[in-house]
């Protein structure tokens, strides 16, 4: 165990260096201009970001991490990496030749998605128990079973090429901060207060869950019976708050875009919901299928709401049967 978390930690370490390696020797600005423009790879690069960032990530996630994925018959890191990558994507675009941004603005997000990489990737190491690459996420398990022998190859495009359709398109504002250095505005800091809303409505939730399963556990080995729902906290307003601060995280990143004119940007976090509403449903589909929760489950349904947090229905008592 210990050296399968050891190999894991190493693995994990090593795999973005091709990418920052390859930055550094080609990307960033050197003291000799005049050899960057001489050279046709580095002037690509300076001269196109956005597709550099795809090209790379292509590369060094899509197919060294599905090689990876499939020698381990575990695809781990693309989860652990969901909370690095942002954080990558975001130095990339401010350090690159090409990056013109208002300071304040710049340093202002870097510092949120920071505190946003932080609190994701302390929830992904505190629910896999410390742990390098302990499991796979349990959608990947399922659709290995699923697709069967054809699973090699299909998992590329299921697991990673997917992955960087959502993960570029969330983190399109951040480019848009580092191509203008408009002045500041109110809007900034409304992105702000719902970028920090997000982090802190989701940290909240998750430390709730954390706790509810840690108490399941502790129930579990006392041969007690468990608690079927969570139902306390910010998951008495809400099914799924976790969900909903991390939606309001990239909405607001998303404000940041809007305010400087890149309003279209918002695809990126509109495609991201409408998959986490999709995974809403195979959550509470996998909740409605143990037997022990699924009549306790169904009640909170009818009582919460789904994602964004509110007041909980009363529901009508039971009549009693005459006699």
């Amino acid at each position: 165990m210990a050296g399968g978390n050891l190999k894991n930690m190493v693995i994990a370490f090593l795999v973005p260096l091709p990418s920052i390696l390859f930055y550094l020797a080609f990307v960033r600005p050197h003291d000799d201009h005049s050899t960057v423009a001489a050279n046709p790879v580095s002037s690509w690069c300076a001269a196109h970001p956005l597709l550099l960032a795809n090209a790379l990530f292509l590369l060094n996630v899509d197919v060294l991490f599905w090689l990876i994925g499939h020698l381990l018959s575990n695809n781990w890191l693309i989860d652990l990496y969901w909370t690095v990558i942002p954080v990558m994507l975001l130095h990339y675009f401010r350090a690159h030749p090409a990056s013109v941004a208002n300071a304040v603005r710049s340093a202002a997000v870097v510092a949120l998605t920071w505190v946003w990489s932080a609190r994701l990737t302390h929830n992904y190491f505190r629910r896999e128990g410390w742990q390098w690459g302990k499991q796979e996420d349990w959608r990947f398990s399922e659709m290995r079973g699923q697709y069967g022998k054809t699973w090699w190859w299909m998992s590329f495009f299921a697991v990673y090429l997917s992955q960087q359709v959502f993960l570029i398109g969330i983190c399109l504002p951040m480019y848009a901060i580092h191509s203008s250095d408009q002045p500041l505005g109110i809007w900034d800091l409304v992105a702000t207060v719902v970028c920090i809303a997000g982090v802190v409505i989701a940290y909240f939730a998750d430390t709730q869950l954390h706790e509810f399963v840690t108490r399941n556990e502790k129930l579990k080995q006392l041969g007690e019976p468990t608690v079927p729902t969570l139902e306390d906290g910010l998951w008495g307003y809400s099914r799924h708050p976790n969900y909903f601060g991390e939606q309001l995280w990239w909405w607001g990143v998303y404000l940041f875009a809007w305010n400087l004119g890149q309003r279209w940007m918002f695809i990126g976090a509109l495609v991201n919901s409408m998959c986490l509403g999709y995974v809403t449903v195979l959550v509470e589909r996998r909740m409605l299928k143990q037997e022990h929760r699924a009549e306790a489950y169904r009640l909170y349904q009818k009582r919460t709401s789904v994602l964004i947090p509110w007041f909980r229905k009363s529901l009508p008592e039971p009549k009693e049967k005459e006699t």
